[in-house]
């Protein structure tokens, strides 16, 4: 539109000039020269009986054309949900019957009694799954961490017995000094508190031992008479150990721990 009033502007004075014969004096407010009044001459054919005129048009200082800013839109940042822990389960009520591997990760567990390999030859546990309660499992933790300190780790051999599994081994064995007689109460081994368990070195290698597990001869008695030096320090350092950590040990079985902490008896797993 500016452009345009200036071309109507300067049409009018080229006309007046033609009329008049006068020179023409623009005022430009942009000139990048000077900021004052020039004149820009500009030839015309006049009358010489015309005297030359000088006509001075002054013009308006053109406001620049400013676009506004475009506006920068912002978008709500919605923050994410907060990231929320899984809450861990309850800690187990001590007479509770739990997993070992669940909380003796490292222990080795070889349940005898799950395989063929034992005295009877036969597979008396469906699953190898020791179970024990959790106080005796929380002793257990601790004699653990005083093998470690020694060189060893924990193997195990057996752990809560069920009540079927008790009259199979009863009906195999018929001793009372090796097999409790079932039908006089059952095993304490049903109770969840005792354990049979040996030793190996940290890095798996096998330790000697008096004997191996269900060994009815005299060696696997605590007189340690008959048995070598060797053996006899290993038997002797475990079960001081586990004596110091709330155990009892059982003449008869030098692998054989039970709980000072007495349980009842569960024949079986809840359903």
């Amino acid at each position: 539109m500016i452009p345009c009033l200036l071309k109507v502007s300067l049409a009018a004075a080229i006309l007046l000039n033609l009329l008049c014969g006068c020179t023409l004096s623009v005022y430009d407010p942009y000139d990048s020269e000077s900021l004052s009044t020039t004149e820009a001459s500009v030839p015309f054919p006049s009358s010489a009986a015309s005297p030359s005129t000088s006509i001075t048009i002054p013009t308006e200082p053109i406001a620049p054309v400013t676009t506004p800013a475009a506006t920068t839109q912002t978008t709500a940042t919605v923050p994410p949900p907060p990231i929320t822990e899984p809450i861990p389960p309850p800690e187990p009520a001590n007479a509770d019957l739990v997993l070992l591997s669940d909380y003796l990760p490292e222990a080795v567990l070889d349940i005898r009694y799950a395989t063929t390999n034992n005295f009877t030859g036969q597979i008396i546990y469906e699953r190898a799954e020791p179970r024990l309660r959790y106080g005796t499992v929380k002793k257990l933790r601790n004699v653990c961490d005083r093998l470690e300190a020694e060189g060893y780790r924990l193997v195990v051999w057996d752990g809560w017995r069920p009540a079927e599994a008790q009259w199979k081994l009863w009906n195999i064995c018929p001793d009372p000094t090796y097999v409790s007689n079932p039908n006089n109460g059952y095993s304490s081994h049903t109770r969840g508190g005792t354990v049979d368990i040996t030793l190996v070195r940290l890095d798996g290698s096998p330790v000697e031992m008096p004997t191996d597990f269900d060994d009815f001869s005299q060696a696997a008695d605590l007189d340690f008479s008959d048995v070598s030096a060797e053996a006899a320090k290993n038997a002797q350092l475990l079960q001081e150990i586990m004596i110091e950590c709330g155990f009892k040990p059982y003449s008869a079985e030098w692998w054989h721990f039970t709980d000072t902490t007495t349980y009842d008896v569960q024949e079986a797993l809840p359903e």
